[in-house]
């Protein structure tokens, strides 16, 4: 809907999901990255800021030749006992050269959306061939994401889902099949996958096999110094990507804990402009920046307007 004085259009969660198609926005994240690396994107380190108790502010903006927008979210763990969602937010979106505001989106289900495609996007720039069977670790909200872009781009690939026990591995998968055909629940074992994905918040390793020629490990979940999901086992023995190399310095605890040399992680869109070697076992970490917001409104704006 929108308001006959301002002509903002104002999209609830169903709507911006609606607009936000997975190819579509991989394609555009891909030319994000580009103009993020060539500075024609700017995107500030984001505020943090402490709101209630125990939750946070979060405050990411991102501008570019053609748009601008400001990402909002509120973080509060708390709202789980509530039965509340833990996340609400908005991404407002502008006019660049007037700085008239466009529109509103949902700020969930744009971060939701935008993660899976930066994940499907590092899977089609760092693997040889499509991937038939991909294993997920975390039964959350951005597990289900992951699923719905898997099944966008992947169709046919097998999924694999690793929760904190088997039970609810199982309970993700039943609940979740819709979305996609081949889902398997998976207790402690490590099945010979092509992409393994951690989504989860954990503050130890989930993952920490030696690297292996053909397999991308993906890191999602830990985007705190205290958290970790990926080993140091897996890390030393893979070349490492980023997708925003200077916020992973902050935030990639997988990658602190591990000491990793700095000068050696690589971003995303080195790997898109220069290619790579993939007989190299590669680790791609996802810390997120509002650059990938900025990619998704595009896509929004341009849905729109093509209605």
């Amino acid at each position: 809907m929108s308001s006959p004085s301002t002509s903002i259009i104002v999209c609830d969660q169903a709507k911006t999901a609606a607009l936000l198609e997975f190819n579509t926005l991989v394609d555009a994240i891909a030319n994000a990255a580009k103009e993020l690396d060539a500075h024609s994107i700017l995107s500030p380190e984001r505020m943090v800021v402490p709101l209630g108790d125990g939750g946070v502010l979060l405050s990411m903006p991102a501008t570019a030749p053609d748009i601008g927008i400001h990402k909002l979210v509120n973080v509060q763990p708390s709202n789980a006992q509530r039965k509340l969602p833990t996340i609400n937010g908005t991404v407002t979106v502008c006019d660049a050269v007037t700085g008239k505001i466009i529109c509103l989106l949902d700020g969930p289900e744009v971060t939701g959306r935008r993660t899976a495609a930066v994940s499907l996007l590092a899977i089609r720039t760092l693997l040889e061939q499509a991937p038939q069977q991909i294993l997920i670790f975390g039964t959350g909200a951005q597990s289900r994401y992951h699923i719905q872009a898997i099944n966008a781009l992947y169709p046919d690939a097998k999924v694999w889902v690793r929760g904190l026990d088997l039970e609810k591995a199982t309970e993700f998968c039943d609940r979740n099949r819709e979305l996609h055909a081949h889902l398997a629940p998976l207790g402690d074992s490590i099945p010979d996958v092509d992409v393994v994905i951690t989504l989860t918040t954990s503050t130890e390793p989930v993952y920490n096999e030696l690297a292996k020629a053909g397999r991308l490990v993906i890191g999602v979940g830990a985007f705190k110094p205290e958290m970790a999901e990926i080993g140091k086992a897996t890390l030393d023995t893979s070349v490492i990507y980023a997708d925003d190399p200077d916020g992973a310095r902050h935030e990639a605890g997988d990658l602190l804990r591990a000491g990793v040399d700095w000068s050696n992680v690589k971003s995303l869109a080195s790997a898109l402009v220069d290619g790579i070697d993939r007989s190299r076992p590669a680790v791609f970490k996802s810390v997120g920046t509002a650059a990938w917001d900025l990619a998704a409104a595009r896509v929004a704006l341009a849905a729109l307007a093509a209605k």
